[in-house]
């Protein structure tokens, strides 16, 4: 009788342990767009607490105080760039708009003249064709679909900065709490690999800021003096764009090949040499800072880390799919490999830990 009682009492709590593992995914499944927010707001905040920390050693008032500070002055600045570009550059998206059509087609009449170019085209659709699709319903569905869509993302902008102030005004708040749901004897090690993944995270959002100024300048310069039109707006596309590792960059250089074509190959050409030297020259400049402050990721991993979150959720998850792999590369190397491995090498040193003694 009592063999079959533990049987019983085994088997439901294998059923219990299975259902609640299956639950827990299915939440992490539906919630994880909104993961990525947070994720998102926490990046945003290590950058605002990261300015904060500089101004605290000349400005002596509270941490909440200084973060309001920082919050309002980055508003302000990007405020006042609206305000001074903005004319300049929806009048030059008005002029790109009306300029890629031509370019696309006078880059279409161009590769038609090779083999391979004939077998492109003949595989993209005609233009009466697209026409005859269009609809009043489709059109009506679009415009409705690219309101919701805005609307959406306008709230999710919003969302992500007001968590931002909150995690930047008190940290230690929500990091204590953190802590505080793992066992005490684990509490000083969870609080340790918090801060690494701090300092990486911090170190990565500076050397990514500083890449995407270099970019968008150096790109900007280069365009104005090869003769591109639109070299300002196209700047600006290519420093927001290389956020995005791998994918950003090639995003932003088809626009300006396509305008390119305008003039003739040969510019574009040139054009196309000089968004290959701006990476090549980030690549080898920047990037390295960059890994030699926080983690080395691996370009391959890098890219199926992207693939799989762009299309597990979309942009979202392609914009983050970087610092995200940053953090999982941080907590293996921590949790798995030195605490569950015991491999405390030099080598496996991450940003915020202490240097192994020397014997």
């Amino acid at each position: 009788m009592k063999t079959e009682d533990s049987f019983l009492q085994k088997t439901l709590i294998a059923t219990g342990t299975v259902l609640l593992a299956v639950l827990l995914l299915l939440l992490l499944y539906y919630t994880f767009d909104v993961l990525l927010l947070v994720f998102a707001a926490a990046l945003l905040a290590i950058f605002i607490r990261g300015i904060a920390e500089l101004l605290k050693n000349y400005i002596k008032i509270s941490d909440g105080w200084l973060v309001l500070i920082v919050t309002v002055f980055l508003l302000a600045i990007v405020g006042g760039a609206i305000a001074l570009l903005a004319p300049s550059v929806a009048e030059q998206v008005r002029h790109l708009r009306d300029e890629l059509p031509i370019s696309a087609q006078k880059a279409a009449n161009y590769i038609s003249q090779f083999g391979w170019g004939q077998a492109l085209i003949a595989q993209l659709p005609n233009v009466e064709m697209v026409k005859q699709n269009i609809n009043a319903s489709t059109l009506l569905t679009g415009v409705g679909g690219f309101f919701s869509s805005t609307m959406g993302a306008v709230g999710n902008i919003f969302v992500v900065a007001l968590l931002a102030v909150y995690f930047a005004s008190e940290p230690m708040f929500y990091s204590g709490g953190l802590t505080r749901l793992f066992p005490i004897a684990k509490r000083a090690r969870v609080a340790e690999i918090l801060n690494s993944v701090y300092e990486t995270l911090r170190w990565w959002l500076i050397g990514k800021v500083g890449s995407m100024i270099f970019i968008g300048v150096l790109t900007w310069i280069g365009l104005s003096i090869i003769g591109v039109p639109l070299a300002l707006t196209l700047g600006l596309i290519a420093g927001l764009l290389s956020f995005i590792p791998n994918f950003g960059p090639i995003i932003s250089a088809l626009p300006a090949l396509l305008l390119a074509f305008i003039d003739s190959p040969v510019t574009a050409v040139y054009v196309l040499g000089l968004y290959v030297g701006v990476q090549l020259v980030e690549s080898n400049v920047v990037t390295p800072i960059i890994e030699r402050e926080t983690v080395e990721l691996a370009p391959a991993l890098t890219i199926v880390f992207q693939l799989g979150l762009g299309a597990l959720v979309g942009g979202l998850g392609l914009v983050l799919a970087t610092p995200l792999l940053a953090v999982v590369v941080v907590l293996v190397q921590m949790i798995y490999i030195q605490d569950i491995l015991g491999d405390r090498s030099e080598e496996g040193e991450l940003p915020g830990e202490p240097e192994a003694a020397t014997p």
